[in-house]
C-alpha cells in the first residue's frame, strides 16, 4: 500500500489502544474507578478501555486496535493511522522522528513517564491551501483575515492541512489542533494543554459574553453568520473541541469578567444532552453562580457550519431567482 509498507501495517494492527495511549500520549490515560483493568481518556469522556477493547459510549462505536481508534474517533485515513503508530507523523502528533513501536517490538514498547512537550509543527509562509479550504466552508475572508493575524490559524508545512492555536495572556501557543484541508484527519498536536483550545478573542478584550462551539468551524462560521446578518455583538468565542467542559472552566478562571455564556453546541442529542450538563454543573459551582448560561442550538442544523452552508446557499439560489424573475419581466 502506498506510503506504509505491509510490515508496518502488520505491526501497527498488534498494538492495543492502551498500550498505544501509554507510549505517545499518557497524559490522555485516566484510571477508571470502575475496575482495576478499566481505563478512560481525557478528551473523549465515554471512551472506556477495558481487557484489550474500547468502547465509546457517545457514538456507540468501538474497536480493538489503536489503529482502529485513530480511524474511528479521531478521523485519521489508513495510512496516517499505520504511520502515526509506528511513526513518521509529525503533524498528528507532534514532531518525532519515530515512535517507541518503530523501534521495540510491541510487547517491549515502555510508556513515557512525562508529558510530551507542545512545539507548533512548521507552519507554511503562504497559507493558500488553508484559505481555500475555510472559504470552501463558507468562512468569510475577514473573518480568516483577522485569525490570521491573530496568529491563531495557519498552515501546517508538510501536509498543508488547517491549524488552529490558541495561546496564553503572554501570546504563547499552548494548544493546537489540525484538520486535513484535503481528508476527514483531525487531531490535536501533541503536547497540547487540555486548559486550553480555539478561542476567537473579542475586539474589546474586556467582553463579559462568551460564545461555546464544540469546533473551530462553528466558531468561524458563527462569526461570519454575525456578518451577514448585520449583527453587531462583540464577544469572545471558544471551541470546546468537542462537548468536554475542561478548556471551558479554564477559560473562566482567566477571565473573571464572563457573565454570561451562550452554550452553541451541536444539534443532536449529544449535543443538547452536553449542553444541559455543563449548565448544570456551572449553576452548582460557587465560583460561577454569577453567570447566566443559555443553550441555543443552531435551528434547522447540526451545527454551525451546516447553518452557514445552508444560509449560503439559500441566498444564491435566491439571487438566481431574482435573476430568472428580471429575465422574464423584459
Amino acid at each position: 500500500m502506498p506510503g506504509v509498507t505491509k510490515e508496518q501495517i502488520k505491526q501497527a494492527k498488534e498494538v492495543d489502544l492502551l498500550t498505544y495511549l501509554q507510549t505517545n500520549e499518557p497524559h490522555e490515560i485516566v484510571k477508571s474507578k470502575y475496575g482495576s483493568n478499566e481505563y478512560r481518556t481525557v478528551t473523549y469522556s465515554g471512551l472506556v478501555i477495558s481487557n484489550g477493547l474500547w468502547f465509546w459510549n457517545k457514538g456507540q462505536i468501538g474497536g480493538k486496535s489503536a489503529i482502529d481508534y485513530l480511524m474511528k474517533i479521531r478521523g485519521m485515513g489508513f495510512v496516517d493511522a499505520v504511520r502515526a503508530v509506528v511513526g513518521d507523523s509529525d503533524v498528528a502528533f507532534g514532531a518525532r522522528a519515530s515512535s517507541a513501536f518503530s523501534v521495540l517490538p510491541v510487547e517491549k514498547a515502555k510508556p513515557s513517564l512525562s508529558k510530551p512537550k507542545f512545539k507548533l509543527p512548521e507552519t507554511a509562509q503562504f497559507p493558500s491551501n488553508a484559505i481555500a479550504y475555510l472559504q470552501k466552508r463558507g468562512i468569510s475572508p475577514d473573518v480568516i483575515g483577522r485569525c490570521l493575524e491573530l496568529g491563531i490559524i495557519a498552515e501546517t508545512k508538510k501536509y498543508q492541512n488547517v491549524m488552529f492555536i490558541d495561546r496564553d495572556e503572554n501570546n504563547v501557543a499552548r494548544f493546537a489542533c489540525v484538520r486535513g484541508t484535503k481528508s476527514d484527519f483531525k487531531s490535536d498536536v501533541l503536547g497540547s494543554s487540555k486548559m486550553y483550545s480555539f478561542t476567537i478573542p473579542a475586539i474589546n478584550p474586556g467582553s463579559r459574553h462568551l460564545f461555546c462551539f464544540e469546533s473551530p468551524i462553528d466558531a468561524l462560521s458563527h462569526v461570519t453568520l454575525q456578518q451577514r446578518n448585520g449583527w453587531n455583538f462583540d464577544s469572545h468565542r471558544l471551541a470546546l473541541g468537542g462537548t468536554s467542559d475542561v478548556a471551558l472552566i479554564s477559560f473562566l478562571e482567566r477571565h473573571p469578567q464572563i457573565t454570561r455564556i451562550t452554550l452553541h453546541l451541536d444539534n443532536d442529542a449529544a449535543g443538547l444532552f452536553s449542553a444541559r450538563k455543563i449548565e448544570a454543573q456551572l449553576g452548582t459551582n460557587h465560583r460561577f453562580k454569577h453567570i447566566h448560561v443559555s443553550v441555543n442550538p443552531p435551528r434547522g442544523a447540526k451545527d454551525y457550519n451546516e447553518l452557514l452552508c445552508k444560509t449560503i446557499a439559500l441566498e444564491r439560489e435566491q439571487k438566481q431567482q431574482n435573476k430568472q424573475n428580471n429575465r422574464n419581466q423584459r
